[in-house]
């Protein structure tokens, strides 16, 4: 890739926000930051739960990378108050940025398209009693998933081995969200897969492949612990990484996404078909993230990444339009 840096202005990092993810948003911002800093970009900080969001407009940013996570900042909201500032912006935009961080929606559209993704049950909260809890083993069997329907970072997940645990893991997600998923377990290899660009331009990178501790990849394994283990190259069985690339770029398309995002996938440990779990249109860009692993793996610097997705910045309508930022 060219190491000259275009001129892209004034760019606002945006980072932190009010979702249950600030944490690792602030984590992945700073990143951003430093990254785009360092390749001589003029770039700041804008923390929209401690800045009011018209300050973007009148400070005078031409451009904003998001690396906010969830909701407020992943889920189209703050696509659309760009939108209506005139401020190109890194990422999916407003209907697939809504569409996507609702996991069952997402599982929805892909049905629709014929793209395998896990069985579900959906429950919504007040609108069940304790024998539709009871009889989702029935459904999906055991074990199974329990999570919020629009949370990420595996915020209020839980993997469930017996009806005792049901209560308790809907319980847990009804606190994050009104819409609990409930979702048959894949067994087999977990990996990720990231893509870059939009379109016809899209390309997949490298997938991962994981190895969380019992094969618990929850909050703590993703983010704060050195003992999950990250396959990449992934060793998979011939083949097997092109198909999931060429599945992940499918429902990347499929959904409408542009500029980049990662779409996670179980591989059954039988029949070796992969399945769909989520996408993520605003992906983590820590010292543990997956996107900038698989970028590594395929030759771009963390910093060249950072550049890479910059430049993708667009607006819905300008897309539309067949304009270019």
């Amino acid at each position: 890739m060219s190491q000259t840096t275009p001129n892209f202005g004034k760019v606002a990092v945006l980072m932190g926000g009010i979702s249950a993810e600030r944490e690792i948003s602030l984590m992945s911002g700073q990143g951003v930051l430093r990254a785009l800093r360092s390749r001589g970009v003029n770039a700041y900080a804008f923390d929209p739960a401690e800045q009011n969001i018209g300050e973007l407009k009148r400070d005078g940013f031409t451009r904003c990378f998001i690396a906010l996570h969830g909701r407020f900042g992943e889920d189209g909201t703050v696509q659309g108050a760009l939108e209506l500032l005139g401020i190109p912006y890194t990422g999916s935009g407003v209907m697939a940025s809504s569409m996507v961080i609702d996991k069952v929606m997402t599982k929805r559209m892909l049905l629709s398209e014929g793209l395998p993704t896990p069985r579900y049950v959906l429950l919504r909260r007040s609108a069940y009693d304790s024998a539709e809890v009871n009889a989702i083993p029935d459904v999906l069997g055991f074990p199974l998933i329990v999570k919020p329907a629009r949370e990420g970072s595996s915020l209020g997940l839980t993997k469930v081995t017996e009806q005792a645990g049901m209560a308790g893991a809907v319980a847990l997600a009804e606190t994050l969200d009104a819409d609990i998923l409930c979702e048959q377990f894949i067994s087999g290899d977990e990996v990720t897969c990231p893509v870059l660009g939009t379109g016809d331009k899209a390309r997949a990178l490298p997938v991962i492949r994981i190895v969380a501790p019992d094969g618990n990849y929850d909050y703590q394994n993703k983010y704060f612990t050195d003992t999950t283990q990250y396959m990449v190259p992934c060793g998979l069985p011939d083949g097997e990484e092109a198909a999931i690339q060429g599945l992940v770029l499918q429902a990347f398309r499929t959904l409408n996404c542009r500029g980049w995002a990662r779409a996670d996938v179980m591989i059954d440990k039988v029949t070796r078909k992969p399945y769909l779990l989520e996408i993520n249109t605003s992906p983590g860009m820590t010292g543990h993230s997956l996107v900038p692993m698989s970028a590594r793996a395929a030759g771009i610097s963390y910093e060249e990444l950072c550049i890479e997705i910059l430049k993708t910045a667009a607006l819905d309508y300008q897309t539309l339009r067949g304009a270019t930022t």
